[in-house]
């Protein structure tokens, strides 16, 4: 029987699907190990080879550890709310449900033919109701929740509301908006219903507030700073401006001290783990207060410097600071205006990382330092956030470089602070070698003394205080999309309402377009049924709002994270329509053993997940407030890139005229040059010359002689990406093709080598559908099997590591595989030949080195390793011809988590009835490997004449004695009595004649 790995592998998913293999209970004595994936998001273009990689290892993972007695869940779903799907209904007018069920299913068949075993039965899909109906449940919960910094956690908005009636505002100790007027309880029972409302809403944990974001006019949406990449939006790549809206808000900061504090008891890779550190950024100083000369209005900064404040030589604000418009001079509006509409186009992460550009506008207006009461100039700059710290900061030239290089540029005073120090070039940073200077009271002290008194000084005369501050920022939690969660909330008075848990899921409705509103709301306001009716508690048509029982609907929806920050408990059981989980089942996963996914994830979903985490366990939901013990980010599969080089009409730098040349423009810039040409060109100066003396009557065929009277000349060639596809094993193009595969290259000419080849160039990049250098899965498992597929990918390297893509790479996992298949099957007539035989001890030897090496390299992630051990293996029994079922059984087993149809085909034909998936694994003996005799070399006079097999247990006599009867001595001895025999047991015998 041959290896046929196409019907093998349709008929153990055909088994695997029918007998739910992989499904998980939640009440099992097992111990648990919960194993799970980033699921994907399913775009419309399925999966490609570096997809799958991550979901290999953990399914390796997974399949190990049923082999070991575990109760595993490893559940699989999709993050299917998302911009592609929507921007795809704008341009076709399809429903972007409809496109998402179609790539859902592309995905789910491409999955299953790879092998992996997902339970299935417990697949989620954020765009489902029956999912967000949980994710609209917990935002609810949020909404009903403060911060207690007295208890340090999240508790029910109703034990605040019980402290305003008893006792004010005065002794609550929590995270809140900054601008909190203070109230008693008799002035609390005083308030209005809506007045109530607006002061809840700044201590809530989320909120309605009007928060600068990053505005996508193309897009029509709000996006997160991780979500925007060079200015630009990662999806699509289309400007983002800064503006003012009304928005959700989740209150992360809250717990930004916990979030730090939670990285030391997680396993998770450190680089990470430093991205979050930077991403939440700690910093320990003080708040300083700069009253405004000439206005009634206060400038708090955050400074971790307030040892420097005689040094402050001007103030920046963020352009966007509420102040600005308050305080600009008549004579500075239309210049601050102006710059504020420039700084609206540049992204935050684009104004930090730009240290080069100096920019900014003198408002007109000055503040007068706390201290010295002498007058600052105040200035704007973009190089200040709004987000970060108050938006204003107390500007040092002398100890701060960005300060420094504004100040040179728009001739500010530099006042020298530091003792010793020479400034005239550069700032001075060295917090460690400061002594202050020129500071009144600070004068003579180091940095540390120099702090604490700046410190304490500030707060004796009301002007500061010490502070803590964190550079994360209250995530925005709208999207002014249509393709995602709901919120359910309706407004009254303009009052944000929450629906009650047993009438969600508030579903989306119907719409016509998916574009913004003519008036500029979001797509939602397109509904025409989307009110409230709180006598019905249903939704209604928008003409029954009468704003006493039918009220307006939010038009907002939530952003991509909102689903993925809770599915990994909706897995524990995705069913339970009565609660987000069971208690029993959350009880018994607990959490995350196992998770695998991209590090791109960092400061987005990863950060998001443990808030949502946290706060869940601050109110008794879940029992852990880390929701994964241990991450592993998987590199990126890379792939080869084809590239054809294209010379442009600015390229050619045509000189001279010809009537006829202008129509011909547009062709000539579909001129392509063979990359071994290009390459030369590129090597030698001599060999450009005179190909560009040629070049005229090379394409004088091409032009139908039009290029009489002009010159051409090549300065540079463009690459341009074109499909691998077109591309065979010896680089060269098929032409035809290319000038088929898209409009613009229909009347493409190409300069080919000299026999008419034409070869593209090659670089290793990021496999993308946008670089055209995918390979699909699918044929790859028709060519060669799911297998030898998934052994191949863990073969190229280490998991972590990223490693690119060769094709006929994967000839070597497939032969293997096919000497696996001949090591169960007689080479005669190809039948299964297993025997009852006892193993020899080399065999037995083989199969637990195996052992060994396969389990320490699962436990450590070291998968690729695994492949070339199962290599040798299998060629050491070949050569051993052994068919034993006592070696080639476990051998099955080892090698079923890497390549599991064709080891449940073997397990099969060894006589089981059940799946191989929970045969117990292999227990590794050492007694197998404990050597009991040595094949000496036997030298004569220092030269290895031939090799003795002798025991280990035998004494240097015995062993002097055994080589000196032996025939082979006796042949090379030829009768004379040697000088000498050197015995080192265990290693050598020399005997010196």
């Amino acid at each position: 029987m041959q290896y046929n790995f196409n019907e093998i592998e349709a008929k153990w998913q055909k088994y695997w699907a029918e007998n739910q293999t992989f499904k998980a209970e939640n009440d099992s004595e097992k111990e648990k190990f919960y194993v799970l994936d980033m699921f994907p998001y399913p775009s419309g273009a399925g999966l490609h080879v570096g997809h799958p990689l991550g979901y290999i290892a953990s399914d390796i993972y997974a399949r190990y550890k049923r082999h070991k007695g575990f109760n595993v869940l490893h559940p699989q779903g999709y993050d299917s709310f998302g911009l592609p799907a929507e921007q795809y209904a704008i341009q076709t007018g399809q429903h972007p449900a409809v496109t998402t069920a179609a790539n859902i299913k592309t995905y789910r068949r491409q999955l299953d033919q790879l092998g992996f075993s997902f339970d299935w039965s417990r697949e989620v899909r954020t765009s489902s109701p029956e999912y967000y109906k949980w994710t609209q449940w917990i935002f609810i919960q949020i909404f009903n929740s403060w911060y207690n910094n007295d208890t340090d956690k999240a508790e029910d908005i109703e034990t605040l509301i019980a402290k305003f009636s008893t006792d004010g505002n005065a002794n609550v100790n929590a995270v809140c908006d900054d601008d909190i007027e203070s109230f008693t309880a008799n002035e609390w029972t005083a308030f209005s219903d809506v007045k109530k409302q607006e002061i809840l809403l700044q201590y809530r944990l989320t909120y309605l507030a009007d928060t600068e974001v990053n505005w996508c006019p193309a897009l029509g949406t709000v996006l997160a700073n991780d979500e925007i990449v060079n200015g630009v939006s990662e999806r699509g790549g289309h400007p983002v401006v800064r503006k003012k809206m009304t928005q959700w808000s989740m209150r992360i900061s809250a717990y930004a001290q916990r979030l730090l504090d939670g990285l030391a008891k997680i396993d998770w890779p450190q680089p990470l783990k430093d991205s979050q550190t930077n991403w939440i950024g700690r910093s320990q100083g003080a708040s300083a207060v700069f009253n405004v000369k000439e206005h009634d209005e206060k400038i708090e900064v955050f400074t971790t410097r307030p040892d420097t404040i005689f040094g402050v030589s001007f103030m920046t604000l963020a352009p966007e600071h509420e102040l600005v418009s308050k305080i600009t001079t008549a004579e500075q509006k239309a210049e601050v205006e102006a710059y504020i509409e420039a700084t609206a186009k540049r992204s935050e992460r684009d104004r930090m990382a730009d240290v080069k550009t100096i920019s900014g506008a003198f408002t007109g207006a000055y503040a007068e330092h706390p201290f010295t009461k002498e007058p600052i100039p105040i200035w704007i700059g973009d190089y200040v956030l709004a987000g970060y710290g108050t938006g204003a900061v107390m500007s040092v030239p002398c100890g701060d470089q960005r300060d420094y290089d504004f100040a040179k540029h728009f001739n500010i005073p530099i006042p020298n602070i530091f003792e010793g120090v020479d400034i005239s070039e550069e700032a001075f940073a060295d917090k460690d070698k400061t002594v202050i200077a020129n500071s009144d009271f600070l004068n003579g002290l180091p940095y540390k003394k120099a702090m604490k008194l700046a410190i304490y000084e500030l707060e004796k005369i009301g002007h500061g205080e010490g502070k803590i501050n964190y550079r994360l920022r209250d995530a925005v939690f709208s999207r002014q999309r249509y393709w995602g969660e709901p919120f359910p909330v309706y407004y009254v008075d303009g009052m944000p309402q929450m629906i009650a848990k047993e009438y969600l899921p508030i579903a989306l409705p119907e719409v016509e377009k998916y574009l913004p509103t003519e008036t500029g709301e979001p797509p939602l306001g397109n509904a025409e049924v989307w009110a409230w009716c709180t006598k019905e508690n249903k939704v209604v048509s928008n003409d029954k709002i009468d704003n006493e029982t039918v009220f307006p609907l939010e038009l907002n929806t939530m952003p991509g994270w909102a689903g993925s920050s809770q599915y990994f408990n909706r897995y524990m059981d995705p069913h339970n329509s009565e609660n987000i989980f069971s208690e029993k089942a959350i009880n018994y996963w607990q959490d995350v053993d196992l998770y695998i996914g991209g590090s791109e994830h960092a400061t987005g979903h990863l950060l998001y997940s443990r808030f949502w985490q946290k706060f869940m366990f601050d109110k008794g939901l879940v029992p852990k407030d880390e929701f994964a013990k241990k991450l592993i980010n998987q590199g990126m599969i890379t792939g080869t890139s084809a590239f054809v080089y294209r010379l442009s009409p600015a390229t050619f730098g045509f000189e001279g005229s010809s009537s006829d040349l202008g129509k011909d423009m547009q062709r000539m810039n579909q001129v392509y040059i063979s990359y071994t040409l290009f390459s030369k060109l590129e090597r030698s100066s001599e060999m450009l010359k005179e190909f560009n003396m040629n070049l005229k009557s090379r394409l004088a065929g091409y032009f139908d002689n039009k290029l009489a009277k002009a010159e051409l000349r090549i300065n540079q060639v463009v690459p341009i990406h074109a499909d691998v596809s077109l591309v065979n094993a010896s680089d060269e193009l098929d032409i035809e093709g290319f000038k088929k595969w898209r409009d613009e290259f229909a009347d493409a000419e190409f300069i080919t080598e000299e026999d008419g080849t034409f070869k593209v160039g090659r670089e290793v990049e990021k496999m993308s559908k946008s670089k055209y250098n995918v390979v699909n899965p699918d044929a790859i498992c028709e060519e060669y099997g799911a297998d030898s597929l998934r052994l191949y990918e863990m073969f190229l390297g280490p998991l972590e590591q990223s490693k690119p893509w060769n094709t006929a790479g994967i000839t070597g996992t497939h032969s293997f595989l096919k000497k696996l298949w001949r090591q169960f099957h007689s080479n005669e007539n190809a039948s299964f030949q297993v025997t009852e035989d006892e193993p020899s001890k080399e065999s037995w030897k083989t199969l637990h080195k195996t052992i060994k090496k396969v389990e320490e390299d699962i436990e450590n992630f070291s998968f690729n390793t695994s492949v070339s051990t199962f290599m040798i293996c299998v060629n050491e029994l070949s050569s051993q011809k052994c068919y034993s079922r006592k070696v080639l059984e476990p051998l099955a087993i080892l090698v079923s988590p890497y390549a599991p149809h064709i080891a449940e085909e073997l397990w099969n034909k060894l006589g089981h009835s059940e799946s191989i998936a929970t045969a117990p694994f292999p227990k590794f003996e050492g007694k197998y490997l404990v050597e009991s005799s040595k094949e000496y070399p036997i030298s004569f006079n220092g030269k290895m004449k031939f090799t003795l097999e002798l025991s280990l247990d035998l004494s240097k006599e015995e062993i002097e004695a055994a080589v000196l009867a032996n025939e082979k001595t006796q042949q090379q001895l030829q009768g004379r009595e040697p000088k000498k025999v050197i015995v080192v047991p265990g290693k050598i015998v020399n005997i010196v004649g």
